[in-house]
């Protein structure tokens, strides 16, 4: 195994535990995976059946761009479950690390006919940055991966309608950041609507000014890393067997 695979398949059991810890998880459903560095068509994804609190570096399964497992893995993997991810990680380069959740306040926004709107600061960062998909049935069918590659775009987050929430990323810190404050708007969106109260949404103009002001911080400051080192020692506190 390479170094390159090794720190990848370190990271992204991280990236499980810190999932399961967050709440993002749906049982033994939904992934997280990622490209393995130096081998084209090669993606690393969790063993089926396992909660995401179990997840180590060892369990992660190797497989192709259909899903097949390429690396002798003992563990079962969810072909099916792959279906989103394969169509973003085969023509997407950026998209390296992708997540997909289910959890409640993603479902709800996914359900909600005007998506994700511009309610708050945390919100804003994805301004004219989210796509979205339309329902088309549990995604077992390869041909709906040409349909939401074309949603897609470049965009590094997607709505999947009544159905819940992707990120990606060129690294797992990149990813994570994507969803953790993806998540995060729509806990806020849901919260807000639920008040019955009126809303005040952010003009546009606004809106876009905050977006560059997220992205400047990211490029100068290397706020990505800080995050990604500050996520990794709240679970260092849990234990560090994800590494094993």
């Amino acid at each position: 195994m390479s170094p390159e695979e090794k720190q990848t398949r370190e990271d992204l059991a991280a990236c499980y535990r810190l999932a399961a810890l967050h709440r993002f998880t749906d049982l033994i459903y939904t992934h997280i995976t990622a490209r393995v560095p130096g081998e084209e068509g090669h993606f690393l994804i969790n063993p089926y059946g396992w909660r995401w609190e179990e997840i180590t570096a060892s369990s992660l399964v190797k497989i192709d761009v259909d899903g097949n497992k390429v690396d002798g893995s003992p563990h079962r993997v969810n072909p099916a479950g792959f279906t989103i991810h394969s169509a973003v990680h085969m023509h997407r380069h950026d998209a390296a690390w992708i997540m997909h959740t289910h959890t409640r306040a993603g479902v709800a926004v996914s359900c909600m006919e005007e998506g994700l709107l511009p309610l708050n600061q945390i919100s804003l960062q994805f301004h004219n940055r989210t796509a979205y998909h339309d329902f088309e049935g549990i995604a077992l069918d390869l041909e709906e991966r040409a349909r939401i590659v074309a949603d897609f775009g470049t965009h590094p987050v997607m709505v999947l309608r009544n159905h819940g929430l992707i990120a990606t990323g060129r690294s797992a810190a990149e990813m994570f950041s994507n969803m953790f404050y993806l998540e995060r708007s729509c806990e806020i969106q849901v919260a807000a609507t639920s008040s019955g109260r009126p809303l005040r949404m952010v003009e546009d103009s606004i809106a876009a000014h905050v977006h560059g002001q997220y992205a400047q911080m990211n490029e100068e400051d290397g706020d990505l890393q800080l995050e990604w080192d500050a996520h990794l020692r709240s679970i260092e506190g849990l234990g560090s067997d994800y590494r094993a």
